[in-house]
């Protein structure tokens, strides 16, 4: 702990951390909310996975579009364009009596304008910290990830149930409105400038690391949200016990993250992590008793942590600083798809087979996201001894004074 400890001492860390979580803490409410909110007005967990669905397809398009834009327009330019649709399209998601056919479609268009906060911010960590600090770092960020990922469920299950379901994607909105603006203020954004990339559009995604985190990113994420939909189908939209499940399940990630943050990276890293995934995920299913889902999807999260910290460790040591944006635009999108996809298909499930359907549908994702690793192992690099900083640019790279 005493190495997060001096990290978190480094200048300017602190708070772009804080400042970053803040921002993308929606991204972590937004679909479990958007599920319950639809569910609730059409009295259908299919056509909520509709919505879901729309939402997902934007995201897949602006994901690595508008990350890759920060490079040629600058990042707050940007950010600050993005934040203003999706905050509207949010809004309107929420107060408006829509159809369906609506609803899909103002979906569509929030995930076309998600801004591209992730990828701007691990483009300007290894600007900010030294080679030896840059890996912790990302487990750190990992961590705070999970917040978002699992306590941002929490929150949406908590102010949904209790308060409604308009209110919880509104408290989504207005956290998206702080916490842009306090990122996009940050002084960090001004100081570097990300170099227009020379490779074509996509070409970062030839790279098997980054393909690689993509996908396994993508399962990985994709089961987290099948499980937050099969936790509040399993205990309903009115007692506290979705919330404590979650929160536990958050406590599990977050002690991986930290406890694991500084293990070497090898070639069976990421196969080693998602396997406790997995493995949790798979006990899970057997029963919906409140303590042992507890139990099971504690140990669950002791994984999810960890495993994002080596995704994006090999991702950054594997592209050039100009793609990094690019890079982690495919990786974000790659997460945000499977956290609609993994409500959506674990929603048709719960129709189908009740909350336990959710479950079938996260441990096969998971076990999707150890096997892919697993038979993928020597296209995973190995950064045991090796420094995680991008690769760097044949042209200097712009810093200006703050």
């Amino acid at each position: 702990m005493a190495g997060y400890t001096d990290l978190l001492r480094t200048k300017g860390v602190a708070r772009i951390i804080a400042a970053q979580l803040t921002a993308r803490f929606p991204s972590g409410m937004l679909s479990l909310a958007f599920l319950l909110h639809v569910e609730q007005q059409t009295g259908s967990y299919g056509a909520a996975g509709l919505v879901l669905a729309a939402t997902s397809i934007g995201q897949a398009i602006a994901g690595p579009m508008t990350s890759r834009l920060m490079g040629r327009f600058g990042m707050r330019p940007v950010l600050v364009t993005t934040l203003v649709v999706c905050v509207a399209a949010v809004v309107a998601i929420g107060v408006l009596p829509l159809t369906v056919p609506l609803y899909m479609a103002i979906g569509f268009v929030c995930g076309l304008a998600t801004p591209p906060v992730q990828p701007a911010v691990r483009t300007i960590y290894p600007k900010m910290v030294n080679s030896r600090q840059l890996t912790p770092l990302f487990s750190l960020d990992a961590s705070a990830q999970e917040i978002i990922w699992v306590v941002g469920p929490v929150v949406t299950t908590f102010v949904s149930t209790q308060v409604g379901t308009v209110w919880g994607i509104l408290l989504a909105a207005a956290l998206m409105v702080v916490g842009g603006i306090w990122f996009i203020s940050s002084p960090e954004l001004g100081r570097v400038r990300i170099p227009r990339s020379k490779r074509a559009f996509g070409k970062v995604l030839a790279r098997p690391p980054v393909m690689l985190a993509t996908i396994v990113g993508f399962l990985l994420i994709g089961a987290c949200a099948a499980i937050e939909a099969g936790v509040v189908a399993a205990f309903g939209h009115d007692g506290a016990e979705a919330g404590i499940v979650l929160a536990i399940f958050s406590i599990g990630s977050l002690a991986g993250g930290l406890g694991l943050g500084h293990v070497p990276i090898g070639p069976w890293s990421t196969a080693r992590r998602m396997f406790i995934v997995f493995a949790g995920t798979a006990l899970a299913a057997f029963s919906m008793d409140f303590w042992w889902l507890s139990i099971t999807l504690f140990i669950a999260g002791i994984g999810i942590a960890p495993a994002l910290a080596v995704l994006f460790a090999i991702v950054s040591a594997s592209v050039k600083f100009s793609d990094t944006a690019e890079a982690y635009g495919w990786v974000g999108t790659g997460q945000l798809i499977g956290a609609a996809l993994g409500s959506a298909l674990a929603g048709f499930l719960i129709d189908g087979f009740d909350a336990v359907g959710a479950f079938w549908a996260a441990t096969v994702l998971a076990l999707l996201g150890f096997l892919v690793p697993a038979l993928a192992r020597r296209w995973h690099p190995d950064l045991r001894g090796r420094d995680a900083s991008p690769i760097p640019d044949t042209e200097p790279v712009t810093i200006t004074p703050s």
